[in-house]
């Protein structure tokens, strides 16, 4: 890399005049790095306040059905892919490579599995965020399924989901 190339990308820092200000750090370009943050977060998930979404429940109810059919191999992860982030996204497609891999070491068919979904509890610890536990009732067993939905531009995401 040429040393004009390097010296284009570094930031040099301008001391304001009027003494109150704190240094700012420019790039060559003349963009400040203060304004390139600025425009990070204004592009970023913006929050969104708990009055301003819809009623969680039905969501949490659906999300709830469509992991554990996710986990059982009757459904595909990418149905609900836009209601959760990445770091649910690719920790749901870790336990769906698991479960998979353990029927095809069974020899056992991805099957619908018959489940009914039992009592929500909803709680807000904070505006634009809530948490909900769905207990699911099979013939083998009950579980229950965590869901933490965060208010992210204008519409609920799923920030966390554990399958108990």
């Amino acid at each position: 890399m040429s040393s004009a190339a390097a010296s284009a990308e570094s930031p040099v820092v301008e001391s304001s005049t009027e003494g109150a200000a704190a240094p700012r750090a420019r790039t060559r370009s003349g963009r400040t790095i203060h304004a390139r943050i600025a425009h990070e977060e204004f592009f970023d998930y913006q929050p969104t306040s708990t009055a301003d979404l819809p009623d969680p429940r039905p969501l949490v109810e659906n999300l709830t059905r469509c992991v554990i059919e996710i986990l059982a191999g009757a459904r595909e992860l990418e149905q609900i892919a836009r209601w959760v982030t990445d770091d649910v996204y690719s920790t749901l497609l870790k336990r769906q490579v698991i479960s998979a891999r353990a029927r095809a070491a069974r020899g056992r068919p991805a099957v619908r599995p018959a489940f009914a979904l039992g009592s929500t509890i909803i709680c807000e610890p904070r505006d634009g965020i809530i948490e909900a536990v769905v207990v699911v009732n099979s013939r083998a067993r009950s579980r229950a399924v965590a869901v933490r939905l965060e208010g992210l531009d204008r519409r609920w995401r799923a920030s966390a989901i554990h399958v108990l």
